[in-house]
């Protein structure tokens, strides 16, 4: 419950939002609460209408934000990850953090299935034939494989990577599921758990390993020259997560060795990548700019998570998608 240090519950007045919301959306809000002020503003605007707002929507929040936001009692972040955000700052100020977590799940899910496609059915040797000219049916043939029955590795069981495992599996692929703990209920459509700490020795099982991980200083480099080095040479990685989980320049290395069939990442370290990063010129690489977020459904199910938080905030219940600062998602 959203409580004063007096110890009454307290209740949201202003909202502003910092972000391109769509007017039927925008319309939803204010007639589902009609005693709650709604500002909309570009984000450039925002300090402007920060200094007396309860709650903020917005991609982010600089600390300059935060020192003049006086009466804030609850961010909610458009995106999933808050590494970029003043989590000690927020902390402080026992100010609430919520995400968007779900938003994206179905869209990113299909992302990732797609890419695993891509590399069964030998898309990038294809298109990169069509770009040349080139016919390419006797060099296709001998490299395509078929997903049914193999095993892929799902590092991070959140709302991504659960709706990830449900398709993998509806193909009919073998799914690995890897979280912190082995501890708890096995959830539907993963057939087995493996702890973190587990994983060296379990990836050599791996044809696939999707990271659907927050960035964190736990997880910062997980992926590095040790952990690539355990799996088999046929084997595959998808990152979707955030580019600082994996070691670019392990990964390389792994690549133009050899010891690694290919990669499917939609973010990368550093983001942009750069121009001259051998990553752009390796046909076992499929790279796609951070793009597996985007959906023409994102705002209709942001608004969703937004109305549902803000009547729990009002009526003094727990909300959906909280961060836990400590842990940093």
């Amino acid at each position: 419950m959203t409580m004063t240090a007096a110890g009454e519950r307290t209740r949201l007045r202003k909202v502003v939002i910092a972000e391109p919301l769509f007017e039927p959306h925008l319309a939803r809000l204010r007639q589902q609460f009609p005693d709650l002020q709604v500002v909309l503003v570009a984000a450039p605007e925002l300090a402007g209408e920060i200094g007396d707002a309860d709650a903020v929507v917005a991609w982010g929040l600089s600390r300059d934000d935060l020192a003049a936001a006086r009466r804030l009692k609850w961010f909610q972040t458009i995106s999933t990850g808050v590494e970029n955000q003043p989590l000690p700052e927020l902390a402080e100020r026992n100010i609430l953090v919520t995400n968007n977590s779900g938003v994206c799940a179905t869209n990113i899910a299909e992302h990732l299935m797609a890419m695993i496609l891509a590399f069964a059915r030998q898309l990038p040797h294809l298109i990169r034939g069509q770009v040349e000219h080139e016919w390419r049916d006797q060099s296709t043939r001998a490299r395509v494989f078929e997903i049914e029955g193999q095993t892929v590795f799902v590092v991070g069981l959140g709302d991504i990577g659960l709706a990830f495992a449900e398709r993998a599996s509806a193909f009919g692929m073998r799914v690995v599921g890897v979280r912190r703990r082995r501890d708890g209920a096995t959830p539907r459509a993963v057939g087995e758990l493996v702890a973190v700490d587990d994983l060296g020795e379990a990836l050599v099982r791996a044809d696939h390993v999707a990271i659907c991980l927050p960035l964190t200083d736990r997880t910062r480099h997980l992926f590095d020259a040790a952990l690539l080095g355990c799996l088999k040479p046929s084997a595959y990685l998808y990152n979707i997560g955030r580019g600082g989980i994996v070691d670019t320049a392990a990964l390389v290395e792994a690549l133009r060795a050899g010891r690694l069939a290919g990669a499917g990442l939609d973010v990368t370290d550093p983001e942009p990548l750069p121009p001259d990063s051998p990553l752009w010129e390796m046909e076992n690489v499929l790279l796609t700019s951070h793009t597996s977020g985007g959906t023409p459904r994102h705002w209709d199910r942001a608004t969703d998570v937004l109305a549902t938080n803000i009547a729990r905030f009002q009526a003094g219940d727990t909300l959906v998608n909280r961060v836990d600062l400590r842990e940093g998602y």
